[in-house]
């Protein structure tokens, strides 16, 4: 698993050092996040001291999104050399963020690329066994995503890697856009299919309109 976290830092940073500074201006898939924004949260999990954590959350007056969004912005700041240094600095590092699992890394890594990437256009395959493990770990994980409780009475049937969770009617589509999907966003919807598509569409939402 760490392996893969490695791979996935490096080939994030390589993917980074070919953006134009207006990419890195440009909004992600996470609304009121740039590019910058996205790509600076990768890097807390593996720097953050606890304490600075700590006074992150006194800051952010215990509101977890607000502690998130504004620490990235914060690291955003900085030069984009060193934002990709940074990333680039944490291949290798098995330090975790409190109270976490390698599968967050993991699941942060593989979500957040496509934040970063569809928005511009690009286009950056999830490797399977990583986007089933990350799957997995979101379906059971409850706080933040709470995916099971969301999506109850659904079945979700991956058809590219053997991979079903719920139970109901069945919504189906590649790994890596059921995992999008488990995380909250929207973006992967067009590749569902399934009775239950109309069921998860009331839910989550729809599609945000390409940038």
């Amino acid at each position: 698993m760490w392996r893969a976290i490695d791979v996935q830092r490096g080939e994030l940073a390589d993917l980074l050092e070919t953006l134009a500074p207006e990419e890195w201006e440009h909004p992600s898939l996470c609304p009121g996040w740039r590019v910058r924004d996205v790509a600076s949260h990768l890097t807390m999990g593996a720097t953050a001291s606890l304490s600075a954590v700590l006074w992150e959350i006194v800051r952010a007056r215990g509101d977890f999104n607000r502690m998130i969004r504004e620490s990235a912005i914060r690291r955003a700041a900085r030069p984009t050399e060193e934002i990709v240094a940074t990333l680039r600095g944490t291949v290798g590092s098995r330090r975790l963020a409190p109270r976490t699992t390698v599968y967050e890394p993991l699941l942060d890594l593989l979500v957040h690329q496509q934040d970063i990437v569809r928005p511009l256009g690009r286009r950056r395959e999830m490797p399977l066994a990583e986007a089933r493990a990350a799957a997995t770990r979101i379906w059971e994980m409850g706080f933040p995503f709470r995916a099971r409780r969301r999506l109850a009475g659904l079945r979700l049937t991956a058809t590219d890697v053997d991979w079903t969770v719920g139970d109901g009617p069945e919504v189906r589509g590649p790994i890596g856009a059921l995992l999008l999907t488990l995380s909250g966003r929207t973006a992967a919807l067009p590749e569902l299919s399934g009775p239950g598509l109309d069921q998860l569409r009331a839910r989550i939402g729809t599609p945000r309109p390409a940038p």
